[in-house]
């Protein structure tokens, strides 16, 4: 997934209908990031025979696969969306493409990151799982694969849970899974020789028709300055002034 990249300050639009995209450095989602070391090592360790790499978007988009290619995928699919249909692009629609994707894949387990840092949804693994009524081992931290069987540490906030699931399955990688690998020059360099796909959402018979309206998006108030006191009773009265106690 290409997500606005990380150390970018985000901009809202000046008619609050969206956040500035157009000439803003973009990069791939970290924690999509992390699913694609995860997949690498699988198969590094002989466990699976393919990686492929999917990314829907703009023309933009291969570049991120580019770089999944470059961390180890043997292929790509570029899904192209564009315009309208982009901007309403949602979970839903990313799950019903990377659902159709996988049956026409014949894939046996699907690997995504957790959620995307720009909207924080966390439901397109989660919505991929019930679409294609595979069994889902979210929030990983550890993963370990023994033929048709999927052992799965998840991180929940009572701690870990650990489940196991049979494949074909769909796996959402959370922080604490591994350490991504920096592409090497070589590596970059083969990258640009591997196949990249590039179906439409019509191919695979997926309509990208929004249920959802964004009505207005706003930037955070501003954070107003803090002030120090110089014991516990001027404390007390700054907060007494203030009517928080």
């Amino acid at each position: 997934m290409r997500v606005i990249d990380y150390a970018v300050k985000i901009r809202v639009k000046p008619d609050n209908s969206g956040v500035v995209t157009d000439g803003v450095k973009h990069s791939m989602n970290p924690f999509c990031e992390i699913a694609v070391e995860e997949a690498v090592k699988l198969k590094e360790k002989k466990l699976v025979k393919e990686v492929v790499a999917v990314s829907c978007g703009p023309q933009q988009s291969q570049e991120t696969i580019r770089t999944a290619l470059a961390m180890g995928a043997d292929r790509g699919i570029y899904v192209e969306v564009s315009g309208k249909d982009y901007e309403s692009l949602g979970p839903l629609q990313v799950s019903k493409i990377m659902a159709a994707l996988a049956k026409k894949e014949e894939a046996q387990l699907i690997i995504l990151g957790k959620q995307a840092i720009d909207d924080d949804c966390n439901q397109t693994g989660q919505m991929t799982a019930a679409l294609l009524d595979w069994p889902q081992g979210t929030f990983a931290s550890e993963v370990s694969l023994d033929g048709d069987n999927v052992k799965v540490v998840r991180e929940i906030d009572g701690g870990l849970e650990t489940i196991r699931i049979n494949t074909p399955a769909v796996l959402t990688a959370d922080l604490r899974l591994n350490t991504p690998r920096y592409a090497t020059l070589p590596n970059i360099m083969k990258a640009k020789k591997k196949k990249i796909a590039n179906v439409k959402p019509a191919d695979l018979g997926v309509d990208l028709t929004s249920r959802l309206e964004v009505l207005r998006v706003d930037e955070p108030p501003q954070r107003q300055a803090g002030m120090k006191v110089e014991t516990v009773e001027d404390l007390v009265a700054k907060l007494k002034d203030a009517g928080r106690v």
